[in-house]
């Protein structure tokens, strides 16, 4: 071979199955056969797939039945509850997503199909709405998306690796039936008004009363001695006392958002048309909300669907702008707005349309928020607060909630210029080129800590609360994304994955790199993306395909190397990487130019017609 990189064509019986939706015959196939010793970094990847994996088995094994039950003490609740159980798989799907072994996956599916038994045969006692089971339907009874998301967090994300299952797609479908109508049982959205009714929300129905103390707090509960919940509460009336000005829950709030998430798996799992519009009818509504607000986004919308509701106080409600408690514990004023959780619906609706004006209007609201900035002490300070009497609680940083995501999704540069140039950034930048090994290098560290404390952890199954494993979770995946993805890891609490490429492994049929494959992802831009491909085995070839986007949404236009070019014009395109060779791929692509699939490239054609 003359040339370090060959586009030729190669036929064999697995790949012709690829199939282009809406063309015949095979996908054309990069086949590279550049001899590249393993980089540090490649084998760093394949070693941390491999280390999470065998740390999360030992994890699994010290806080799971058999049955999938997470052996703590089952209790309703914001301190602990349901969505903290699930959580402590937080980040499992994502690992087998990337490519770790299919045990990830079989334990997750166990612990769901554990979870969802045990929280539904929980029952409270005084919590008045949980008394019938904490889920009903196999979903939370009613409760504020803050801990709706964290509990669908797992969930959300399990389409990554296996969609065609019977159970996930029936739950896709009735997990968003409460919240566009079809389920008449759980009225939570007003079509008139496009509202979420209430703050407490799911398979039961909106809450359509002020919230208690209880409400939220969960059952009595022995503490002193036998449990430490996590908020710091020395006591059950502590507990309650966190909550007591928790009341404020009729009428949406941005949070509520989160939701749409339903919608948009219910959509990339059937293309119904039904649910793509739910979504984007929702959320335009929150987008003119946010317009008429003089750019803000409210944190208070009233049963007639009017800005505040009845008084007006657009920063109203529970998690408001304006909700400053009392902490009981020190008497001290803490600020809990969180209104930056509608992020994600402005997310759901750009990936359902690419129209870049869902990103806009967040951008507008950081510019709206930090021309209140004003001379303190001297010194400039800005808000992040507003109540009755106004802005308050300034500080000398920016308001920049939601900038990273923003730059990611616009690539704007002028976006870029607002954050502070982390040390991703700074790689993606050509600013850090050890970057990957020394981020890599800091996971394998939080491995070896996190089970040397799971290994001292003394707690037993009824000194447990559901939150205490949480901080054991061996799952190091955040630098895997941004690294092989070029992606961002949990923008907020559900969120679907948003990332430049993902990988499958056609031999293997399944989500993430095959076997000896090593992906990084060296700079992305509006239109290119570009990518190293190794194979570390030096005895036997692999093939990989890469997809845009993690649900085919980025069209991949076509990839060139040293001046030489092959057209994809698809979503995905295989590469055959010959034994110890390795190559730079600059892919041309297209953002959100297509409409997100759950479908593997294998089942598109299949998906499309069912």
């Amino acid at each position: 071979m003359t040339n370090r990189f060959s586009l030729r064509v190669i036929s064999f019986a697995l790949l012709s199955l690829l199939t282009i939706p809406g063309a015949e015959g095979a996908q054309d196939t990069i086949h590279v056969d550049t001899p590249m010793t393993p980089p540090a970094w490649a084998l760093m990847e394949r070693e941390l797939l491999d280390a999470s994996t065998t740390a999360c088995i030992e994890f699994f094994d010290r806080y799971f039945d058999k049955r999938g039950y997470l052996e703590c003490v089952e209790r309703w609740g914001g301190d602990d509850g349901p969505d903290d159980a699930i959580e402590n798989i937080n980040d499992w799907p994502v690992l087998h997503a990337l490519g770790a072994p299919n045990v990830i996956r079989e334990m997750i599916e166990r612990a769901w199909e554990g979870h969802v038994h045990q929280f539904t045969n929980a029952k409270t006692v005084d919590v008045p709405f949980a008394r019938d089971g904490m889920y009903y339907k196999e979903f939370p009874v009613m409760f504020d998306w803050v801990h709706n998301g964290e509990g669908l967090t797992v969930f959300n994300l399990m389409g990554l690796s296996d969609p065609k299952t019977h159970l996930f797609q029936q739950r896709v479908r009735r997990f968003a039936s409460f919240y566009t109508g079809e389920d008449s049982h759980a009225p939570n959205y007003d079509p008139k008004h496009k509202i979420i009714r209430s703050m407490f929300n799911g398979s039961r129905g909106p809450l359509m009363r002020p919230a208690t103390g209880l409400d939220w707090a969960g059952d009595p509960i022995e503490i002193e001695g036998r449990f430490r919940p996590l908020h710091g509460e020395d006591t059950y009336a502590m507990m309650v006392e966190h909550f007591k000005d928790y009341n404020d829950i009729v009428g949406d709030h941005p949070q509520n958002m989160s939701a749409t998430t339903l919608g948009v798996n219910a959509y990339m799992l059937s293309h119904e048309k039904k649910y793509r519009d739910w979504v984007l009818e929702y959320v335009d509504a929150w987008r003119e909300r946010t317009i008429a607000n003089d750019g803000i986004i409210p944190t208070k919308i009233g049963l007639d669907g009017k800005i505040g509701g009845e008084d007006g106080k657009w920063w109203g409600s529970v998690y408001g702008w304006g909700f400053t408690v009392v902490v009981p514990q020190s008497g001290a004023l803490a600020n809990r707005n969180t209104h930056y959780i509608g992020l994600g619906g402005f997310a759901n609706a750009l990936m359902l349309t690419g129209d870049q004006k869902y990103v806009d209007v967040w951008r507008r609201q950081i510019d709206a928020i930090n021309a209140h900035g004003k001379v303190i002490d001297g010194r400039l300070q800005y808000p992040s607060m507003h109540g009755d009497d106004g802005w308050y609680s300034y500080g000398p940083n920016k308001y920049a909630s939601g900038m990273l995501p923003i730059y990611y999704w616009s690539m704007d540069r002028d976006d870029l210029k607002r954050l502070p140039l982390t040390d991703w950034l700074a790689y993606l930048e050509g600013k850090s080129p050890g970057y990957p090994e020394a981020a890599l290098a800091k996971d394998f560290e939080t491995i070896r800590k996190k089970i040397e404390a799971m290994r001292a952890d003394r707690t037993t199954r009824d000194t447990r609360l559901s939150d205490d494993p949480m901080e054991y979770n061996p799952a190091a995946v955040s630098n895997l994304v941004n690294l092989m993805l070029g992606g961002l890891h949990r923008i907020f609490p559900g969120a679907l994955l948003h990332c430049r490429l993902r990988y499958f492994d056609p031999d293997g049929r399944r989500a993430g790199v095959p076997d000896d494959v090593a992906a990084l992802v060296e700079k992305l831009t509006d239109d290119e993306t570009t990518l190293t491909l190794v194979n570390v085995n030096q005895i036997e070839p692999r093939t990989v395909i890469v997809q845009g986007g993690a649900y085919g949404e980025h069209q991949c236009v076509s990839v060139q190397e040293n001046g030489q070019n092959m057209v994809v014009n698809d979503a995905f395109f295989p590469v055959r990487l010959e034994p110890g060779t390795g190559q730079k791929l600059v892919i041309k692509m297209k953002r959100y130019a297509n409409q997100p699939t759950l479908a593997h490239p294998w089942d598109r054609n299949w998906w499309l017609k069912n």
